[in-house]
């Protein structure tokens, strides 16, 4: 019986060993697609045809990643190895949608001479039917798009799928995000958008923008937030060449606040795109900062509080991105405790992280273990102790807002007195 109990123990022992190195070249042909090395891909594909088809917690193959990037030397090797060309993520998008989705003329004709279809069997782009009402109470929130005065308007802010402009709303400043006409119609716009609403109809929080209503029965599609005279912090920081450290503390602590409330438990929105162009500043005295843009937000029920969520790898900008979100692996809250380490950095140094990088480059470097490296010999230890407790490469590491909230009332408390903090200028 020993005998027979030992030898189990060994196959479930070698199951689980074959399962492990099946996960592990999982994630390498999905990393090495990525990195659009195509010589790896290739070796990998030759020692185990069957990775052609690997699929990432997403659903998403090597093939969808090479299509959004563009990556034709990977993207024929792949489809050399029998690539299912119209194999469907989570959203159902097949990787030609993924290329149309960017533009990549080359993949387009690529795949479609392969036989790729966009969203797989209806071959189209569209979704032919009106938006849906996000929540069904929506006569709370829905706007009437002719009580939207854009006579004296001008563009705040642009993005992929459309502009911010300021207008008026029943004699008040507001800022409106209108989608383009043109993708009105798009069913990943759409699905893009309610996500959005069904987000911003739940916040209420002082260091959080405030969502006062929508269009969703006419196009385009508008998206309307209170209107922040101060701008963003990314213009801020640049005409200011950096904070003092009272400011610092601060600022810091507005975004932590409305990060805490974001963060809270059981329904956590992980914002996953925090960096200084999302965060504004309600005046031009600077006196009060709000986290803002939930476009790329995830709302996560949480059942307990060590939960890791199986969510889109690359989500957000590169620049303040985490290592694992780079990376393609589990994740949870602690990456928006990260991108809030490199806006604390940026307040402290007076430029962005890695300022000498292109945004990917900074990303990657990050991921293979690098850190940006404080100069200004004028701010308090304690800072820069923080903000390397929030950029540690294990996420379990990092502090939660709350935590770093207490961390910055005792840095307070323990500072000098406000006029005898310094700017730095090193």
């Amino acid at each position: 019986m020993s005998s027979s109990g030992g030898s189990s123990g060994r196959t479930d022992s070698a199951d689980k060993q074959k399962e492990k190195a099946r996960l592990s070249r999982t994630s390498q042909i999905l990393w090495h697609a990525h990195q659009n090395d195509a010589s790896s891909v290739r070796k990998l594909l030759e020692e185990d045809g069957s990775l052609v088809n690997a699929r990432d917690y997403d659903n998403r193959t090597p093939l969808h990643v090479a299509s959004l990037h563009g990556y034709i030397e990977v993207a024929e090797c792949l489809l050399e190895f029998g690539a299912d060309v119209n194999s469907q993520d989570r959203w159902r998008n097949t990787p030609l949608a993924d290329a149309e989705g960017v533009k990549k003329h080359r993949m387009i004709e690529l795949l479609k001479s392969y036989g790729g279809l966009s969203y797989g069997q209806n071959g189209s782009h569209f979704e032919p039917r009106p938006v849906p009402p996000p929540l069904p109470n929506k006569c709370d929130w829905e706007i009437d798009p002719t009580e939207l005065d854009f006579s004296h308007s001008n563009i705040i802010g642009k993005g992929s799928f459309g502009e911010i402009l300021k207008a008026t709303w029943r004699g008040t400043p507001v800022a409106v995000k209108r989608i383009l006409p043109s993708l009105s119609d798009d069913r990943l716009v759409i699905q893009d958008f309610r996500h959005e609403v069904n987000l911003l109809v739940k916040l209420r929080h002082p260091n959080v923008v405030q969502f006062l209503g929508a269009v969703t029965e006419k196009k385009p599609l508008m998206l309307i937030t209170e209107y922040l005279r101060g701008g963003d912090l990314h213009q801020y920081l640049k005409e200011k060449n950096g904070l003092n450290s009272s400011a610092a503390v601060n600022f810091a602590k507005d975004i932590a606040r409305g990060m805490a409330y974001l963060h809270n438990e059981p329904n956590v929105i992980i914002h996953r795109d925090l960096k200084p162009r999302n965060v504004l500043l309600v005046n031009s005295s600077a006196d009060h900062l709000k986290v803002g843009d939930f476009g790329l937000s995830k709302l996560i029920k949480v059942q307990n509080s060590h939960d890791v969520y199986k969510m889109t790898g690359e989500t957000g900008s590169y620049r303040y991105m985490a290592p694992e979100v780079f990376k393609h692996r589990k994740y949870d809250k602690k990456v928006d405790v990260f991108s809030f380490a490199m806006i604390l950095y940026e307040m402290i140094e007076g430029e962005p992280p890695f300022a000498n990088y292109e945004p990917y480059e900074a990303a990657k470097f990050v991921a293979d273990g690098h850190r940006p490296s404080f100069r200004s010999k004028s701010f308090i230890s304690e800072l820069r102790d923080l903000t390397g407790k929030c950029w540690a490469p294990d996420m379990n590491q990092r502090p939660s807002f709350l935590e770093i909230l207490k961390r910055l009332e005792k840095v307070k408390e323990n500072g000098p007195s406000d006029h005898s903090w310094h700017i730095f200028n090193s």
